[in-house]
C-alpha cells in the first residue's frame, strides 16, 4: 500500500493532467449541440463536388426564416380586428327614441297620418343605424379594413366602412331623409338622434390578439416534401435557389433524425474521439516545444480553462441566436496567450479551438477561415501590449480584416449586396469592442492563476516602486549596477528576439538580496574599509552566496512573480565565488569547493542566460584599468566563454549564434559606457 501511495505521489503531476484532460473532454462534448454532423459540406453559389445525391428518405422542405417571417407578417397584416356588438345598448336607444320622439315632433303640429309616418321613418332610420352597429370615430383604420363583429356569439365579417361612425351621423340622417322627401325635418331628427344615439360596437383587443396568436401558431415551417429516391442535385451543379433550400432541409432533417437513442452513444463516442485527439495534439505540442509550460500544471489549467470558456460562450450564443456568433471575441484567446506565453503557442491553441468550434457553428468552413485569419492578424499585430494604444490599433486592424473577409464571402455566396445590412458588419465592430476586454481579463488572470504579463512587468520596471526605492537607499551601488545590467540585458534581448521587458525587470531585481548586507559588496563600499578582511574566505563566500537566497526571500515577501524570482535564482547559476575560492586554494588548507559554489539552478531560458552574461560582464568591467576596444572585446569573450565551458547555458535553449550576437551587443554597450573614441592624430 505504501509503495502504491509513493508511486501516486511521485506521479501526481501526470495524474492531475490526465484528470484535467478527461474533464475538459467531458465538458466540451457536453457543450456540443445535440445533433449529428451532416456528412456533406456545401456552400451557396459553389459547385456540388460530390456524386449525384438522391434523397435517402422522405423529408419536408423547410422554409427559410425569412419565408416564415413573411408568412407571419402577412397573417398579421390581413388579420381582422374583432368588435363586440352590444344588444342592450340598442334596446336602450330604442326606448329613449319612443320616449323622446314627441318632444321633437309634437302631435299637435302634424296630422295623425303625418305623425305616424314620421315615427315610422325614425324607427327605420334607427334600424338602419344599428343594423350593423354604431362605432366611435376611429382614425387608425381605413374603411376597407376587414373587421369581425361578434353579436350574441355569432361572427359577422364586414368592412369597417359599413359601420356607422358617430362623426358621420349628420350625413347619414340627411341622406336617409332626402330619400323620403322630408329633408326639411333633418334638424329635428338630428337633434333627436344626437341626444339618444350611443355606440354599441366596441373593439375587443383581447379577442383580436387571441385569434391572431392562434393563427400565428399554426404557421407551418415546411412547404412540400421530397420523396425517397428523388434526385436532389447532380455533380457539378451550382448550389443555389431551390437546390440550396432542399439541401439545407436534408441537412436539418438528417441531423434531427441521427440524434436518437439508437445512435446517441455512437455519436457521443465520435465527439469524444475528435475532442480527445485535438487536446492530445495540444498536450504533445506543450510537451515537445513548451516543456516549461507542460510541467507547470497551473499554466496547463489556464490554457484549458480559456478553451472551455470560449467554447461555452460560442455554444450559448448559437443556442440564443446564431446571427450573433461573430460577436463572440474569439481573438481574445491568442491575444491573452501571447501576453502570458508566446505567439506560437497562442496561435496553435487558437487554431485548435476554432477547429472544435467548427462542429458547433453553421457554415463551418466560412467560420473557421475567418477566425483563423483573424487569429493570425492578432498574433502579428499585437505587440507591446503594455502600451494601451497598441491594443486599440490592433483591434481596429482585426475588425477591418473580419469585415473584408466576410464581405468577400457575402459577394461569393449572394452575387450581390442585396442582403447586406448594417448589422451584417456592425457585429464585427461589436466583436472588436468585446476584444478590448482583454485588458481587465489579463489583470484578473494574473491574480487568479498567479501569472505575469507584460503589463505587470511594465509596472515592476518602475524604479520608483517601493522595493527598488529601498534598494536605492540601502545599496545605491547595487542599484546603479542593476540599472546598468538592465540596459545591457534589454539591448541583447532585443537583438535576438527574446522578451526584453521580462529580462529588464529580472535585471532590476536580481540583486535585491544585497540589501541585507550591502557593505560586503564592493560597489557599495564608500571607504577603504572592507569587512571581508575580518572574515575567513569560507565565511566571506557564504555572505556573498547568501544574497541569492535572501533575495528570493525578499522577492516572495514582496509578492514578486515567479518569473522574476527565476532571475534571482539563476543569475549566478552554479559558478564559483572565484575570488574567495582562489584565496582558500592559495592558502593551501583543506576546504570543500562546494562551499564556494552558488546553489543554482543554472539558467533555463534565453532571458535568464542573457542576465547571467550581462551581470558578469558589467560587474567585472569595473576592474578594467585602461579599457579600450581590444581590451573590452577580449574581456567579454573570456567571461562568456568561461560560462559556456562550465555548462551554464545547456538548459537555456540559447544557440551559439545567439551567444555570439549577445557578445557583440555587450561589447558595443560597454564601449559606449566607457566613452571610447577613435584616437585622432594631432
Amino acid at each position: 500500500m505504501k509503495r502504491l501511495l509513493d508511486k501516486l505521489y511521485s506521479n501526481q503531476s501526470l495524474i492531475y493532467k490526465i484528470f484535467l484532460f478527461i474533464l475538459t473532454i467531458v465538458l466540451i462534448v457536453y457543450f456540443f449541440p445535440k445533433g449529428g454532423k451532416f456528412k456533406y459540406d456545401f456552400q451557396k453559389g459553389k459547385l456540388w463536388q460530390e456524386e449525384t445525391l438522391y434523397a435517402p428518405f422522405d423529408f419536408p422542405i423547410y422554409k427559410t426564416e425569412e419565408e416564415v417571417e413573411q408568412d407571419r407578417e402577412n397573417i398579421t397584416n390581413n388579420h381582422p380586428d374583432y368588435f363586440q356588438y352590444d344588444v342592450e345598448v340598442r334596446e336602450t336607444v330604442e326606448a329613449d327614441f319612443e320616449e323622446r320622439f314627441p318632444t321633437f315632433f309634437p302631435k299637435d303640429s302634424f296630422t295623425t297620418r303625418q305623425y305616424d309616418r314620421l315615427y315610422e321613418d325614425g324607427q327605420e332610420l334607427l334600424a338602419d343605424m344599428y343594423s350593423l352597429g354604431v362605432v366611435r370615430s376611429e382614425g387608425d383604420r381605413s374603411d376597407d379594413k376587414v373587421v369581425n363583429v361578434v353579436r350574441q356569439n355569432e361572427e359577422n365579417t364586414v368592412l369597417f366602412g359599413q359601420l356607422l361612425k358617430i362623426s358621420e351621423l349628420e350625413t347619414f340622417i340627411n341622406t336617409h331623409l332626402e330619400e323620403r322627401k322630408v329633408e326639411e325635418l333633418s334638424p329635428a331628427f338630428y337633434g333627436l338622434f344626437f341626444d339618444i344615439i350611443r355606440p354599441n360596437v366596441f373593439f375587443d383587443e383581447a379577442l383580436t390578439n387571441t385569434t391572431l396568436q392562434a393563427k400565428l401558431s399554426r404557421v407551418t415551417r415546411t412547404r412540400g416534401n421530397v420523396d425517397k429516391g428523388k434526385r436532389i442535385i447532380a455533380k457539378g451543379e451550382v448550389v443555389e435557389g431551390e437546390k440550396y433550400n432542399i439541401l439545407s432541409s436534408l441537412r436539418r432533417e438528417y441531423q434531427s433524425q441521427l440524434w436518437n437513442e439508437r445512435n446517441y452513444n455512437w455519436i457521443v463516442l465520435g465527439y469524444v474521439l475528435i475532442v480527445a485527439l485535438t487536446l492530445f495534439m495540444l498536450m504533445l505540442f506543450l510537451k515537445k516545444y513548451r516543456p516549461e509550460v507542460y510541467e507547470n500544471n497551473n499554466k496547463v489549467t489556464f490554457i484549458f480553462f480559456n478553451i472551455l470558456v470560449l467554447i461555452f460562450l460560442t455554444t450559448a450564443v448559437v443556442k440564443f441566436n446564431v446571427d450573433y456568433v461573430y460577436v463572440v471575441p474569439l481573438c481574445i484567446l491568442p491575444l491573452i496567450l501571447k501576453a502570458f506565453f508566446d505567439p506560437r503557442l497562442g496561435l496553435f491553441v487558437h487554431v485548435l479551438t476554432v477547429l472544435l468550434l467548427g462542429f458547433i457553428v453553421p457554415n463551418s468552413f466560412e467560420y473557421v477561415f475567418l477566425q483563423i485569419i483573424a487569429g493570425i492578424v492578432t498574433i502579428q499585430t499585437i505587440s507591446e501590449l503594455h502600451k494601451r494604444v497598441n491594443l486599440f490599433i490592433s483591434v481596429a486592424q482585426i475588425t477591418l480584416v473580419y469585415i473584408l473577409a466576410y464581405f468577400a464571402f457575402l459577394v461569393i455566396h449572394e452575387g450581390n449586396l442585396d442582403n447586406a445590412t448594417l448589422f451584417t458588419f456592425a457585429k464585427f465592430i461589436l466583436n472588436g469592442l468585446a476584444t478590448l476586454a482583454a485588458f481587465p481579463l489579463i489583470y484578473i488572470y494574473e491574480k487568479v492563476f498567479s501569472l505575469v504579463s507584460d503589463v505587470s512587468l511594465l509596472e515592476l520596471s518602475d524604479t520608483n516602486s517601493k522595493l527598488l526605492k529601498e534598494l536605492s537607499d540601502k545599496a545605491p551601488g547595487t542599484f546603479h549596477h542593476s540599472l546598468q545590467v538592465a540596459n545591457l540585458a534589454e539591448a541583447a534581448a532585443n537583438e535576438i528576439g527574446a522578451n526584453s521587458m521580462l529580462v529588464r525587470v529580472g535585471a532590476l531585481y536580481h540583486d535585491i538580496g544585497k540589501m541585507n548586507n550591502p557593505m560586503y559588496f564592493t560597489e557599495n563600499q564608500r571607504t577603504s574599509v572592507n569587512p571581508h578582511n575580518e572574515l575567513l574566505p569560507k565565511e566571506s563566500a557564504r555572505v556573498i552566496i547568501d544574497h541569492v537566497l535572501e533575495g528570493i526571500e525578499i522577492a516572495k515577501k514582496n509578492k514578486l512573480p515567479d518569473r522574476v524570482i527565476d532571475f534571482i535564482r539563476t543569475h549566478h547559476g552554479t559558478t564559483f565565488v572565484y575570488y574567495f575560492y582562489k584565496q582558500a586554494k592559495d592558502a593551501g588548507s583543506d576546504f570543500n569547493p562546494d562551499d564556494f559554489r552558488y546553489p543554482g539552478p543554472i539558467p533555463f531560458s534565453r532571458e535568464t542566460a542573457i542576465l547571467m552574461m550581462a551581470d558578469s560582464v558589467e560587474a567585472a568591467s569595473k576592474s578594467l584599468k585602461n579599457p579600450n576596444f581590444s581590451v573590452i572585446e577580449e574581456f567579454v569573450e573570456r567571461i562568456v566563454d568561461k560560462q559556456v565551458e562550465e555548462d551554464q547555458f545547456i538548459n537555456a535553449n540559447v544557440t551559439f549564434k545567439e551567444i555570439r550576437t549577445i557578445k557583440k551587443v555587450l561589447k558595443h554597450k560597454l564601449s559606449n559606457i566607457y566613452h571610447l573614441r577613435v584616437e585622432y592624430p594631432e
